[in-house]
């Protein structure tokens, strides 16, 4: 099947025609519970993304997907039956998606995180959405109505050259537009930095773009795991070989003080900014016309947390957004990733058979 939206920038700035291998499957149930230390549940309408990054972390769930299609070059859609009692959600967080794109063009036909969102509405529960997508904006009206409600969108260049060689989302410009439109109309928003690439991303440019218009800044480095490692860093090579030697350094050697120079950059600059620069998310407590919080995810990589210890990130989170009193945490506390790796999905196996998986495959190349 042909799918192209003759009218979404992407596909002509390519000057092609993606063939997408489109099926419909049915699922018992569309909401997992989550391990992500933003979320409750989290909800994933589709197998599969058309926006194909090269760096996509979901790409695993080829593993389990039953097609023999490149990543980025299927999509199921999920159909599940009517939720029973949806207002016993009531108080929880729903994170859309962790392993998809919610909003990637065949939303615009399948409508699949439109129903879920229709379905949720009037229960109680807080909605997260994690979108490189501007048709995000259809949906504004509903989601306006869910309490603490939080639009994401990832932009992790300003240079259009490069976001094309990385994904086949819509431009930077129209995920600016986006984020700008949610904003003004009252929603909370997150410019999400990520991945940064070493060299090439610029995050102070990003930064002073999107600071008038976001709640919230998420800074994640690139991490480079499973199968497209070696696709990034030969495109490096390719691209930029004056780059080479440092990504050998981080990715090969496993260097980390490129991190570490960024770190203190960063947070220099967000004091010069006004902007305050912290490793724990605390910025829901915040007024929403105030500057937005930058928060550092760098290091995540040395924390795996688990759903126990979870337990404790989520709770000044949903305090915040249900108007409680917000409980203080402690400046030792270790930063906590919003990178889906830690999550779980019901297509997708435990984090440990994914390690050992990874492994396994290491060896064997």
């Amino acid at each position: 099947m042909i799918f192209a939206d003759t009218r979404a920038e992407k596909w002509q700035s390519r000057e092609e025609r993606m063939t997408i291998a489109l099926k419909e499957i049915a699922v018992k149930n569309i909401l997992t519970k989550s391990n992500l230390p933003v979320a409750d549940y989290s909800a994933n309408p589709y197998v599969g993304c058309v926006h194909a990054c090269r760096y996509c972390y979901a790409s695993f769930m080829k593993r389990f997907a039953n097609h023999p299609e490149p990543w980025g070059t299927f999509v199921d859609v999920k159909q599940w039956p009517p939720l029973p009692q949806p207002e016993k959600f009531s108080g929880k967080e729903i994170f859309c998606s962790s392993v998809t794109d919610p909003y990637q063009p065949p939303e615009k036909h399948y409508r699949r995180t439109r129903a879920l969102l229709e379905q949720m509405q009037g229960s109680g529960c807080s909605i997260s959405i994690a979108t490189k997508s501007d048709l995000v904006l259809r949906d504004l009206d509903i989601i306006k109505t869910f309490p603490g409600a939080r639009v994401s969108w990832s932009i992790n260049t300003l240079d259009s050259a490069f976001q094309r060689d990385m994904d086949r989302a819509v431009s930077i410009e129209r995920r600016f537009a986006a984020m700008k439109a949610f904003h003004e109309a009252g929603v909370r928003t997150t410019c999400f930095i990520s991945p940064i690439f070493p060299g090439i991303t610029d995050p102070c440019a990003i930064i002073r773009r999107a600071k008038n218009q976001c709640n919230l800044v998420w800074l994640e480095n690139l991490n480079l795991r499973g199968g497209f490692k070696k696709d990034i860093l030969d495109y490096i090579a390719a691209r930029y070989p004056a780059l080479s030697g440092l990504y050998e350094g981080i990715y090969v050697r496993g260097d980390k003080g490129y991190w570490t120079e960024m770190d203190a950059e960063l947070r220099a600059f967000s004091r010069k900014e006004g902007l305050p620069y912290v490793r724990d998310d605390d910025s829901l407590q915040r007024p929403f016309a105030a500057p937005p919080v930058v928060v550092n995810y760098f290091f995540h990589e040395e924390i795996i947390p688990s759903a126990k210890n979870t337990k404790s990130w989520r709770r000044p989170l949903k305090a915040a957004r249900y108007g409680q009193k917000i409980p203080k945490i402690p400046d030792s506390s270790p930063a906590v990733p919003t990178g889906i790796t830690k999550d779980r999905c019901p297509e997708a196996p435990r984090a440990g058979q994914c390690a050992r998986r990874t492994r396994r495959d290491q060896r064997r190349r």
